[in-house]
């Protein structure tokens, strides 16, 4: 599924730069579960990012299912993020207007899913993770720990093939 191929992403930091993720060689075979540990500020985020094709390399090569995600346009990298990969981000990204179920519906949008089905599938996605009650509910009106479980329903709703969890708790 993936190979990385002296993987790297500097980021420029006034006049110097930072190496957040350094000649990286990794493949992972479909299926495999893994984890990134390591301490605050040690490149775990930036690396979820490249795997899931939000940010390019500075050097080196991104392969997932045999197309290299760091030598894409962003137009393509659109289709595969929506097709490939289900998201939980460290902060949730909620967005604060939407009530939990269209929140989870947002993720079906790209896929050109009908409402009716989306809204079918983001109810059964919530009801998942014990939120079925907290569907009409906003962000705000809800705890962090229901935020979060919201953020997994988004993820898992599409079905991805994989899924990149920032921090999961």
């Amino acid at each position: 599924m993936y190979e990385l191929k002296k993987l790297s992403r500097v980021y420029p930091k006034g006049r110097t730069k930072v190496a957040a993720l350094s000649g990286v060689d990794l493949q992972i075979p479909d299926g495999e579960f893994i984890t990134v540990q390591g301490l605050t500020g040690h490149g775990k985020t930036t690396f979820l990012q490249m795997l899931g094709a939000l940010d390019k390399p500075t050097s080196g090569r991104i392969i997932f299912d045999g197309k290299d995600l760091g030598a894409m346009p962003e137009s393509q990298l659109v289709d595969v993020r929506a097709q490939n990969f289900g998201f939980i981000f460290q902060n949730y990204n909620l967005l604060p207007t939407l009530t939990a179920e269209e929140n989870v519906e947002v993720a079906l949008v790209p896929l050109k899913v009908p409402a009716a089905e989306r809204r079918a599938r983001s109810l059964a996605a919530l009801a998942e993770v014990g939120l079925a009650e907290r569907a009409n509910h906003f962000p705000p009106e809800m705890s962090g720990g229901e935020q979060q479980r919201v953020a997994i329903a988004r993820a898992l709703v599409k079905e991805p093939k994989v899924i990149l969890a920032d921090e999961p708790t």
